[in-house]
């Protein structure tokens, strides 16, 4: 078979040796469209169109660069859990070995107890979670009504309302500014990242780090697993300020009579105040594409509470640049 083989490459040299002309015509053709593209491709972003145009987008280009930036500062913030688990609490106090003599190897699901935001428990309750997820996130990641638990709510909600809102922003920018172009198809298909950096546009790898909880089971041989999982985005996180207030409400604490920060209650202050910055009188009528955000007037960290006389709309500039500072009059 070896003797077989070299005839056969022996053979094949020789056919491309008396007819290399053939392959470097072969090879040609395949190449001359990726060729004659990539010669396209520099005359566009060398045309005088192509130029004048960026330079026109300047200052567009430069504040999505900015939003960016600020996107990127919001997300090095941090999201932490607002709860946790116990069921491995003690699991770092051991150490686990598969100690098997078995002929044969395979894997096994394997329950992860140093998880804090993972619950080890039964099929049952990781079925009862599926169908109920508030009342077995709040119980088993001891989540409980009070001030402060549902302050701290709150300002995951806002921190998560935030991004969620920037990062949307960005991706109606760059689309915008896609469109203002109005590349040639063969660019977007072939050469769109490098069309953004003639351009100038930074790209976003921003993404949303939405708080998860896990209900898990993992059979006592690892032959089987089930999971529930709950992301703990806005609107998840607006019921749970629901539930969590319902419960105060009826207590002695006066957390649970004042109003709390929701995406309703975002979208309303904005409403209220016009889609109109209160500091810098930024409207989106102007710029269709500007980033408001609801700030409290009296920062929460300050005592500052969540009702209507406390909220107040800002461009994301005049947000930034007031911080937790107190509002100026």
């Amino acid at each position: 078979m070896l003797d077989a083989a070299l005839v056969v490459a022996a053979v094949v040299i020789a056919l491309l040796v008396q007819y290399w002309y053939v392959c470097v015509v072969v090879a040609a053709l395949i190449s001359l469209p990726r060729i004659i593209r990539r010669i396209k491709k520099n005359r566009y972003f060398g045309s005088e169109a192509f130029l004048r145009h960026k330079e026109e987008l300047t200052s567009v280009v430069a504040e999505h660069n900015e939003i960016v930036s600020y996107t990127s500062e919001i997300r090095r913030r941090g999201f932490s859990h607002i709860g946790a688990s116990s069921s491995g609490s003690q699991a770092h106090l051991a150490a686990f070995e598969n100690t098997s003599h078995h002929a044969y190897r395979r894997d096994r699901n394997m329950a992860d107890y140093a998880g804090t935001n993972v619950h080890n428990c039964s099929l049952q309750v990781v079925r009862n979670a599926a169908a109920d997820p508030l009342t077995y996130l709040t119980k088993y990641f001891r989540i409980s009504a009070d001030e402060s638990v549902l302050a701290d709510v709150e300002e995951l909600g806002e921190n998560i309302s935030r991004l969620e809102d920037a990062v949307g922003n960005l991706r109606q920018r760059e689309t915008g500014i896609l469109g203002s172009f109005d590349p040639p198809a063969f660019i977007l298909k072939h050469y769109r990242d490098e069309f953004m950096r003639h351009v100038g546009v930074e790209f976003s790898p921003v993404s949303v780090p939405y708080p998860e909880y896990l209900f898990e089971y993992v059979s006592a041989g690892g032959n089987s697993a089930q999971r529930t999982a709950i992301k703990l985005d806005t609107p998840k996180i607006d019921a749970l300020i629901e539930r969590l207030s319902e419960k105060i409400r009826f207590g002695t604490s006066a957390a649970g009579q004042r109003a709390l920060m929701t995406a309703k209650l975002r979208g309303f202050i904005k409403q209220r105040d016009n889609y109109t910055c209160r500091y810098c009188s930024a409207s989106v009528v102007r710029e269709p594409n500007l980033l408001l955000e609801v700030d409290h007037i009296i920062p929460i960290s300050k005592g500052g509470l969540s009702i209507l006389e406390n909220l107040q709309t800002l461009c994301w500039r005049c947000n930034r640049t007031k911080s937790n500072k107190v509002a100026r009059d």
